[in-house]
């Protein structure tokens, strides 16, 4: 019940109308629908998610939807442009773990790309 005597502590006191809102507001991002895939394929490794994991993922697909290879000073890159403020060190050990547990593969040409294994898991969860 509303009192008009105590603080709101700065929230806004409704009138008792009903919210009206509208549903579509609250629908996945594209972006929040690619972590939910990235989240699985962790999963399936037995790897927990974490942020850095789950961006330099991101990374790795994004080059290879444009036919690009990234090396670890490629990924650090491609994670400053995008304001997320990883060190270089942070970034070659996320993908030293995902190589070592198979998720992802180191290239002759020391570049990273999905292991084979980890594209179908997530070809299967598209």
């Amino acid at each position: 019940m509303y009192n008009s005597h105590l603080p709101t502590e700065g929230h806004h006191v409704s009138n008792g109308a009903p919210l009206n809102l509208n549903v579509g507001v609250f629908a996945k991002s594209p972006e929040r629908q690619g972590n939910e895939r990235i989240r699985f394929l962790l999963k399936s490794f037995g790897l927990r998610t974490s942020l850095i994991r789950l961006k330099v993922i991101d990374a790795l697909l994004t080059a290879a939807q444009s036919d690009r290879s990234l090396g670890v000073r490629g990924v650090h890159s491609h994670l400053l442009e995008l304001d997320i403020p990883l060190s270089f060190l942070s970034v070659r050990e996320v993908l030293k773990r995902l190589c070592s547990e198979g998720v992802i593969t180191l290239n002759p040409d020391k570049s990273y790309s999905l292991h084979p294994q980890a594209a179908a898991v997530l070809n299967t969860k598209d």
